[in-house]
């Protein structure tokens, strides 16, 4: 070790992939150049020669790691291009190098994002088709034997895939940090939004007002974030590293900052970050990137500031504060109340949820029904079907954390179900890792 070199005192994997192939058209906002301007920011900034910061090659993720999660149609292997499974497998790189203690921590600086994607897939919606980080969790899970997991969305948009996926699992806490449904894409991530019948409680929303700035976002996690952390005691923290609450982002309407960002990654101090959106090519994705790599990498992050920083514009009104605050009030009473319904559900033994999901980036919308049919041993199975323009999903999923009477009922009710014209008949289950169709 040279002694005149810098090192990072908590040893960080980083995982770089701008996938300069693929893009929706090349204005969109996700486009190549999303990531070539942090790579150049990180190489001026000698990243490469700190101790202890170390880079990995992403790899391909295999369709068995994209069918533990979702159920596409008409198949994964049609709807993903090459850049989606190495996104998905620059996350499970990242996953290995923390579980096999080549590295603290891991940050997955990749695209095309994922936490849009529910987990029906019919095509792209909120620029995702596959959604990487639960690909990651299921793949720690299937290979590690880690069970409870949590996922902190930091994304300005609300992230209503990774809601989707993990709604009705005790195993996984899901927190979502994010503008205001009423004023932005996906319209979704409200308080009520709190998990399913056997996880309510276990998904927070925190939709925060446009304009919220460092002051908001520090009370957050002050107030809410860090203690049901505390409670919960996870294995493993997954912060989803979206980067469009920054003020020059150009889709978006929040006030945050590169040392915003550094300081939140610093306080929720995760094992594994995972970056989404940002779209603010120069102006925010450089200084972002790096403000939360050395916090990760416990360095010194207080020269990280966009050239325009200045922090009178980041002062809220009062107003705002006590709206933040009865937020956080309401948060609290979601997670305290948690498990509480449970044994009133149980007596259903079949929950029922209809809703309509929009496919923004293609313009249709798919109908979409589940059947929670719940256990006392356990969250149960879920019993799926979705209507598109495209194609129909009729699906049975085991969840990791299923009992043997559930494995074996969602198998009798797949084995009886007749194949159906344009239908995609499915059973997933991931205690078995078997993903069948017929």
């Amino acid at each position: 070790m040279n002694p005149f070199m810098p090192r990072a005192q908590h040893r960080t994997a980083l995982i770089l992939f701008p996938a300069f192939d693929w893009c929706i058209s090349p204005t969109h906002p996700e486009r190549e150049e999303r990531l070539l301007y942090t790579r150049d920011q990180l190489l001026e900034e000698g990243l490469e020669d700190i101790d202890n910061i170390v880079f990995f090659n992403p790899e391909l993720a295999s369709h068995a790691d994209i069918d533990r999660v979702h159920l596409c149609a008409p198949s994964s292997r049609k709807l993903l291009t090459e850049s989606h499974l190495i996104s998905a497998g620059g996350t499970l790189r990242a996953a290995r190098a923390v579980m096999d203690k080549e590295a603290e921590k891991a940050f997955a600086i990749v695209r095309p994002p994922g936490h849009h994607a529910m987990q029906t897939v019919f095509g792209d919606r909120g620029f995702c088709i596959v959604n990487i980080e639960a690909v990651m969790v299921e793949y720690i899970r299937r290979h590690y034997g880690v069970r409870k997991v949590a996922i902190v969305d930091t994304d300005c948009h609300h992230g209503d895939g990774t809601q989707d996926i993990y709604w009705n699992d005790p195993d996984t806490l899901f927190i979502s940090l994010h503008q205001d449904g009423r004023t932005l894409f996906p319209g979704s991530g409200f308080l009520r939004e709190s998990g399913g019948p056997s996880a309510d409680g276990y998904t927070i929303n925190l939709p925060l007002p446009p304009n919220t700035s460092e002051e908001g976002f520090d009370t957050v996690m002050e107030r809410v974030v860090m203690p049901i952390l505390d409670e919960f005691k996870p294995e493993l923290i997954i912060n989803s590293a979206g980067q469009d609450n920054h003020y020059s982002d150009p889709i978006t309407n929040m006030n945050f900052t590169a040392q915003g960002y550094a300081r939140l990654n610093q306080r929720l101090n995760p094992d594994i970050c995972v970056l989404e959106g940002g779209y603010s090519i120069e102006g925010a994705l450089p200084y972002t990137n790096l403000g939360i790599i050395l916090a990760m990498a416990g360095m010194d992050y207080s020269h990280v500031r966009e050239p325009d920083y200045d922090p009178a514009r980041f002062r809220q009104p009062e107003d705002m504060n006590r709206y933040i605050d009865a937020i956080c009030d309401k948060a609290l009473e979601v997670f305290a109340n948690r498990g509480r319904s449970k044994n009133e559900v149980l007596k259903k033994k079949v929950i029922r949820e209809q809703k309509s999901i929009f496919y923004d980036t293609t313009g249709f919308h798919v109908d979409e029904g589940r059947q929670f049919h719940l256990c006392p041993e356990c969250p149960g199975f879920t019993e799926v079907t979705a209507t598109s323009p495209r194609a129909r999903i009729h699906a049975f999923s085991v969840p990791f954390n299923a009992c043997p009477d559930c494995q074996k009922s969602a198998r009798k009710l797949f084995d009886a179900a007749k194949p159906a014209s344009q239908t995609i008949t499915a059973l997933q289950d991931r205690v078995a890792d078997i993903y069948e169709t017929k």
